[in-house]
C-alpha cells in the first residue's frame, strides 16, 4: 500500500513548511529533545496539537543542534507569544547515562537510535541559548525533566542537590504534570496582553510554577505549605528529607495547597493542580488529528521508541500504585482518567491504516494496564486522602475494583474484523486482579511472555518500595502456571527486579537470588536502582533517611557495593559457582519447608 505525504498534516518544522501554510510568523515555537513523532504517546506532539486546535500557529523544532552557531534556534524566527521547551519523554540525564553513570550508546527517541542528539540537562541548555538569543521572549518549560525538577532535588549525576530548574534554566514559567490545560491557559493569557514579559496575569493559573521576588500571603493557614529554603536543604540532609515528605503528601491530595520554597533572594511558587481531567477532556485530546507516524523528514529511519508503541493503545492516565522509585504517579497524578470505549476504538480504526499493519495490537494498556476505569467508590473520601498509594500497605477499601469495562473493551477489540490478536504489553499489577480478569488476560492477551514487577523478595525492601509481599507474587505465579496448564500453553512470566534500592543489603539480594533459583528464573537483564529526581527512593538514597520516620537506612552507594548487589542476579553463571553452592542448600531447605506446609 502506498501512502501520500501531506506536510501540512504535521506541525511545521522548517521555514519551508511555514510557507506551505502561508504563515509569516508563528505564535508558539516548541523545542524538544526528542524526534518529532506525531503521536499522542509523545508530549511535544500533544501540546502542539492542543494549541493548534485552539487556533494558535504552532511550530516544533525537534532535537536542535546546540553545539554550533545556534541556527536551529533562529531558523523559525521569533514567536509572537512564547517559546515552549521540553527535554522530551525522558529526563535527559536518565536518557544519557546508566545507573553506573556510563554513557549510553543509543537513544530510543532519536532516528536510528543515535546517541548524542540532545545535551545533558537538556531543558537548561535549550533555555539558556534561547534567553541569549531572544532575552525578551518568555519561555515556558514542561515535560518530565522540568516537572520532576521543579523544587530542590537530588541530581545523581552531579551528586548534589540542585535548586528548582527555574533557577538554572532562567525560564519564566514551569508547567508540571500533564500540561494540556496549563499551556492553553498560558497561551490565552499571553495573547491577551501586549507586554507579555512584564505582565504576571498568568500567575494564578493552576499547575504551574514560577520564581517571584516577593512572597505571597495565605488566605488562611491551610492555603500554603512553606518549605525550608534550598540553602538549608543543601546544608542538612534531614531538612531535605522533611521538605520531600511535605511535597509528596501535598502532591497526593486532590485539593492541594500552594507550595513555596525560598531560593537565594527569590521564592519558587508552585500553584495547586487542576482538577483531574475528565473522560471527555481526555477523549478530546486523542481525537486531535495525529498522524500516528514520525514526521516525513525522517523518511524510513528507524526510531526505536516509535516502533515500540506504533501499534499500541494507552487507555488511561495516572497510577495509584505509588511505588517509591517511580515517577509516573508523581508526574501523571494518582487519580485515573480513562478514555471512553468509543474513543479507544476510534484510535484502533486509525492504526489499521498505518504501513506494516498486520492485525496485531502490541498493547492495550496504560501506566498499569489493569487500572482502567478504577476510582474511589466515594470520591468525597478521596478528596480528604493523602495516601501516596491506593494499594500499599493494603488495597484501599474505597477503591472500586471493577474490571467489567476493561473486559468489555478486550471483547469488543477482539471481535473487530481487522484484529487478529490484541496483547497487554504494559506491566500489570498482580495484586490488583480477580480470577475472571486474570484468566482472560493469561488466555487471550499474553504474547507468550507476561511482564510483572515484584521488584524484590525481601519484606523490608518491599516495604520501602511500597510493593506487595513476595508471598502475594508467588500466589500469582502459581495461578499463572495453573491457567497455562489448563489451556495447554507454556507462556512465560517475566518478573522485573531491582538491586541496590535504598534499604537493600547483600543479605536481601542473597534472599532474592535464592528465590529466583527456586523458581528457575535466570534473569539476563536486571535493573540497578537509578536515583531519579523527586522520588521517595531517591530522597532515601541521598539522605540515608526514611523521610516518614527519619530512621536511618542502609544505602549501597559505591560502585563496588552496587556491582556486588547486581552480581547476585547471576547465580547461575559459571563465574558464580561458589554462590551457586551456597544457595543450593538454602533452596533445598526452602523447598522442604514448603513441601511440609502443603
Amino acid at each position: 500500500m502506498s501512502y501520500s505525504i501531506d506536510l501540512k498534516a504535521y506541525l511545521p518544522t522548517t521555514k519551508k513548511e511555514l510557507q506551505l501554510r502561508g504563515w509569516d510568523e508563528v505564535d508558539i515555537i516548541l523545542f524538544s529533545g526528542d524526534a518529532y513523532i506525531d503521536h499522542p504517546a509523545f508530549g511535544a506532539a500533544v501540546i502542539g496539537r492542543v494549541l493548534e486546535h485552539a487556533g494558535y500557529k504552532v511550530a516544533i523544532v525537534p532535537q536542535p543542534d546546540w553545539r554550533g552557531d545556534y541556527r536551529d534556534f533562529t531558523k523559525l524566527g521569533r514567536p509572537r507569544l512564547f517559546f515552549a521547551v521540553t527535554s522530551g519523554s525522558m529526563d535527559s540525564m536518565v536518557n544519557h547515562y546508566t545507573a553506573a553513570k556510563r554513557l549510553r550508546s543509543d537513544d530510543a527517541y532519536t532516528p536510528e537510535g543515535k546517541a548524542g542528539m540532545r545535551p545533558d540537562y537538556c531543558t537548561i541548555t535549550y533555555c539558556n541559548i534561547l534567553k541569549k538569543l531572544y532575552p525578551e521572549v518568555p519561555i515556558v518549560i514542561g515535560g518530565i525533566e522540568a516537572s520532576m525538577r521543579r523544587l530542590t532535588h537530588y541530581d545523581y549525576w552531579s551528586d548534589r542537590l540542585m535548586p528548582s530548574i527555574l533557577v538554572d534554566s532562567k525560564a519564566d514559567i514551569l508547567v508540571y504534570g500533564m500540561g494540556e490545560k496549563q499551556i492553553l491557559a498560558l497561551a490565552r493569557s499571553f495573547d491577551h496582553h501586549n507586554d507579555k514579559a512584564a505582565t504576571n496575569d498568568w500567575s494564578d493559573i493552576p499547575q504551574i510554577a514560577y520564581l517571584s521576588y516577593t512572597d505571597i500571603q495565605a488566605i488562611n493557614n491551610e492555603d500554603i505549605i512553606r518549605l525550608q529554603a534550598h540553602e538549608k536543604a543543601v546544608k542538612s540532609k534531614q531538612v531535605h528529607a522533611e521538605n520531600f515528605r511535605l511535597i509528596e503528601i501535598e502532591s497526593n491530595k486532590i485539593n492541594a495547597a500552594t507550595i513555596i520554597q525560598p531560593v537565594g533572594n527569590q521564592f519558587v511558587i508552585i500553584n495547586p493542580p487542576y482538577p483531574t481531567m475528565t473522560c471527555e477532556e481526555l477523549d478530546a485530546i486523542y481525537d486531535l488529528p495525529f498522524q500516528y507516524r514520525p514526521h516525513p523528514k525522517y523518511k524510513d529511519k528507524h526510531i526505536p521508541a516509535y516502533e515500540m508503541i506504533r501499534f499500541s493503545v494507552c487507555m488511561h492516565r495516572g497510577c495509584f500504585g505509588g511505588c517509591s522509585f517511580c515517577t509516573i504517579s508523581a508526574h501523571q497524578g494518582k487519580q485515573i482518567t480513562s478514555r471512553s470505549e468509543k474513543n479507544i476504538l476510534r484510535q484502533i480504526e486509525k492504526l489499521k491504516d498505518l504501513p506494516d499493519w498486520k492485525g496485531y495490537l502490541s498493547d492495550l494498556g496504560g501506566p498499569s494496564a489493569n487500572m482502567y476505569g478504577m476510582h474511589g467508590k466515594d470520591m468525597s473520601l478521596c478528596e480528604k486522602c493523602a495516601r501516596p498509594s491506593c494499594l500499599y500497605p493494603s488495597i484501599c477499601k474505597n477503591l472500586n475494583q471493577d474490571f467489567s469495562a476493561l473486559l468489555q473493551i478486550y471483547k469488543k477489540v477482539d471481535t473487530l474484523p481487522y484484529i487478529k490478536k490484541s496483547f497487554v504489553g504494559s506491566g500489570i499489577r498482580y495484586d490488583l486482579m480477580n480470577e475472571q480478569y486474570g484468566k482472560e488476560l493469561i488466555i487471550n492477551h499474553v504474547s507468550g511472555r507476561l511482564k510483572v514487577a515484584p521488584e524484590h523478595t525481601s519484606a523490608d525492601v518491599l516495604k520501602l518500595m511500597r510493593k506487595p509481599s513476595w508471598e502475594q507474587y508467588e500466589r500469582f505465579h502459581r495461578f499463572f502456571e495453573q491457567v497455562n496448564q489448563e489451556i495447554g500453553m507454556h507462556q512465560q512470566l517475566i518478573p522485573y527486579f531491582i538491586s541496590s534500592h535504598p534499604g537493600c543489603t547483600n543479605r536481601d539480594m542473597q534472599h532474592l537470588a535464592e528465590q529466583c533459583k527456586r523458581l528457575h528464573y535466570r534473569p539476563e537483564q536486571v535493573q540497578d536502582f537509578t536515583p531519579t529526581p523527586m522520588t521517595l527512593a531517591t530522597t532515601m538514597f541521598y539522605t540515608g533517611l526514611n523521610p516518614y520516620t527519619m530512621q536511618p537506612i542502609f544505602v549501597a552507594r559505591t560502585k563496588e557495593e552496587k556491582q556486588k548487589q547486581n552480581s547476585f542476579f547471576f547465580w547461575w553463571k559459571s563465574n558464580t559457582k561458589v554462590f551457586q553452592n551456597t544457595t543450593h542448600k538454602k533452596v533445598q531447605k526452602i523447598n522442604t519447608k514448603l513441601t511440609k506446609q502443603n
